[in-house]
């Protein structure tokens, strides 16, 4: 093996498993042979590993002798799956009577290379070096982009994270199959969109993708307009935590358990979804977003207006803040992102990022229990309206301690008493 590969998952080495439990003749292929010729860092570690037969038993050997977890992932197709604590070893069964077959089935001539660990050879058959070389994605076969159309939307992250271009015949078969894409499983569409909008070339490629019409089958309402302000939302997080520090822990704080789960991201799909909040919401649980993932995209959409129009009376900021509640940073992202005159919603974020604010974090001097306590009141809902009437008036400067609020109150509940006669 050549010194410069030592380091890269070529090498037994950088292993989780002895190459000892390999049987002979597996082969190393795709994405780690791949990065490891671009002398592109992997982490976690992802190996994929291609066996004459017996690939399941060979993941279960190996994770039963390391400890470590074992999930089969097609019985069919006798694909297995080993998970170490430093990354994953998938093992499946040659698809075709030989190695160059198997390699033939595969999406881009850059992942359809093979790497035999014993010999140290490397195995390229369809040319794949020289398109590493020349930083370009071609597809092995049309065919084979129509068998999965997944691989049509995979060609413009693989683009976004490589900093490759698509080859022009790829690229025009791409466009033309590019209506395949509404038959394949949402999750698996989810997936590589979130490597897409995550990846740091994304947003050109994003473009693209939208042009070619890659998109339309999931995002029907991602116009040239949708795709600009998707494309604005790193520059509008940038301006948001430069210029209000306090609010970057927020943007970037996970929504879900998953940790990409953060307002970038979702201001993104947000701007890629349709205008209506409804119809918004439908897409994007189409797509198989989380709900709280889902809810917290439609509350963008259904708020950034009204954000936008950046209300200047007291009462009108107040009844914003309490209707967008935590999903604020959100909103003003995606009001941000739009375009919108940005200078508008200063006030707006001045507000939201001190803590102390009584009309973007209201709150009031009594407790619901003080107000039946001293007003004689019994529980329903009007002790709510009440206490979200005293926090409006401590907004105001109306009130400020909890006797002004008890005399406010009492004084608010004498005007709405019905009136002799009535």
């Amino acid at each position: 093996m050549p010194s410069s590969l030592e380091a890269t998952p070529l090498s037994p080495q950088q292993w989780p498993f002895n190459l000892s439990w390999l049987p002979p003749q597996a082969h190393l292929v795709g994405g780690a042979v791949r990065d490891a010729l671009l002398a592109r860092r992997q982490s976690p570690l992802d190996l994929d590993f291609i066996v004459c037969d017996g690939a399941i038993e060979t993941a279960r050997a190996i994770a039963r002798h390391y400890g470590a977890g074992f999930v089969v992932l097609d019985a069919g197709r006798q694909i297995a799956r080993v998970v170490f604590a430093g990354g994953t070893v998938d093992f499946a069964c040659l698809e075709g009577a030989t190695l160059a077959a198997d390699l033939a089935r595969r999406d881009f001539t850059v992942n359809a290379i093979a790497y035999e660990p014993r010999a140290g050879a490397i195995v390229d058959p369809l040319q794949g070096q020289a398109d590493l070389e020349r930083r370009c994605l071609r597809m092995v076969a049309a065919a084979n982009l129509q068998a999965d159309p997944l691989r049509l939307l995979r060609a413009y992250r693989l683009a976004a994270q490589l900093d490759f271009a698509i080859e022009a015949q790829t690229r025009a078969t791409i466009r033309r199959w590019a209506p395949q894409l509404a038959r394949v499983a949402a999750e698996r569409v989810q997936t590589e969109l979130r490597y897409l909008l995550r990846a740091p070339a994304g947003n050109a490629w994003l473009k693209a993708a939208g042009a070619d019409g890659v998109l339309s089958a999931w995002l029907p309402d991602a116009d040239a307009a949708a795709l600009e302000c998707a494309a604005r939302v790193d520059g509008a997080t940038r301006w948001l935590s430069e210029r209000w520090p306090s609010l970057a822990p927020e943007l970037h704080a996970p929504l879900t358990n998953d940790p990409t789960a953060c307002w970038p991201l979702l201001a993104k799909f947000a701007s890629l979804a349709a205008p209506s909040a409804d119809r918004a919401q439908a897409q994007l649980a189409a797509l198989g977003l989380s709900r709280a993932e889902v809810r917290s995209a439609a509350t963008a959409v259904r708020h950034w207006a009204r954000v936008a129009a950046a209300p200047r009376s007291i009462r009108a900021q107040f009844e914003l803040f309490r209707a967008v509640g935590a999903a604020f940073p959100g909103v003003a992202l995606l009001v941000a992102a739009a375009g919108s005159d940005r200078a508008a919603i200063t006030q707006l974020l001045d507000r939201y990022a001190h803590p102390g604010d009584p009309v973007a974090h209201p709150h009031s001097p009594v407790s619901g229990r003080d107000l039946m306590r001293a007003l004689g009141l019994s529980p329903s809902p009007q002790i709510g309206e009440l206490l979200t009437e005293i926090q409006l008036a401590r907004a105001c400067g109306d009130i400020a301690t909890a006797e002004e609020a008890l005399a406010w109150a009492a004084s608010w509940l004498g005007q709405r008493a019905p009136k002799t006669g009535d």
